[in-house]
């Protein structure tokens, strides 16, 4: 009953966590939804790649990475070429104002995060990165099909009945 308590309070707290990245991204700039900051950090963070791999990557669907790839192509924050390996696909890139915005966006969550965290100490803050780590790892790539153990599938609600009215 105690580990009941226990797992009850941490997946409270993970939800409760829904406010601290609502708080992140009130920092975006008004031209730089979540959807396009997103394309822009995993761009600088793993380099060139398709249009396949950046929805995966986002763990959405390409109608919806296209529309976010648009949104920074609009602004000219990257920039689509044409894969030499096969022409029909295009490689996203970061431009060198992609670059500037991504600056913009790190020393805005910077200052977020140093200003609600400066009650914090940094054995606190890296003991935090350490366990947050854990706990990602632990969950492994949410992307991908495999998973570390079976658990048995939400019951699931019998299917509403239809009613038909009458007229009176």
């Amino acid at each position: 009953m105690a580990a009941q308590r226990h797992y009850d309070e941490l997946a409270r707290q993970l939800s409760a966590f829904g406010a601290v990245k609502r708080d992140m991204a009130r920092i975006l700039p008004p031209d730089c939804p979540g959807g396009s900051a997103a394309v822009l950090t995993l761009l600088k963070r793993y380099g060139d790649m398709r249009m396949s791999k950046l929805a995966e990557l986002l763990a959405v669907d390409m109608s919806v990475a296209s529309r976010h790839v648009a949104h920074t192509a609009d602004r000219g924050w990257i920039e689509r070429r044409p894969d030499p390996a096969d022409k029909r696909s295009r490689i996203l890139t970061l431009t060198a104002e992609g670059h500037e915005r991504m600056e913009d966006l790190n020393v805005r969550t910077t200052e977020l995060l140093a200003d609600r965290l400066s009650d914090w100490s940094d054995d606190e803050v890296n003991q935090l990165i350490a366990l947050m780590t854990r706990l990602r790892d632990s969950f492994g790539d949410c992307r991908t099909t495999t998973s570390r153990g079976q658990f048995p599938a939400a019951a699931q609600a019998p299917a509403p009945t239809q009613t038909t009215r009458t007229p009176a």
